[in-house]
């Protein structure tokens, strides 16, 4: 039962949100074989001068070891 949440600088359209949630969806699938029914894809909106306090310190930096795909930047 994969659950992927989706944390971006806020402003995208909800055309590219349901977009980006059935080609994360597709992506799981084709990684893991995991059932469509069992996928679930939430995406969260974040200004972009509130990333570094609510998205990088605790859910990147303070979980280095299960961010399986790394940043290529350091905000703080």
């Amino acid at each position: 039962m994969p659950h992927v949440i989706v944390k971006m600088y806020a402003g995208r359209t909800e055309q590219e949100k349901v977009k980006l949630a059935e080609e994360v969806a597709k992506a799981v699938r084709t990684a893991i074989g995991s059932a469509d029914k069992s996928i679930s894809v939430a995406i969260e909106d974040v200004a972009p001068d509130e990333w570094a306090e609510k998205v990088y310190r605790p859910d990147i930096k303070s979980k280095w070891d299960a961010v399986y795909k790394k940043p290529g930047y350091d905000p703080l």
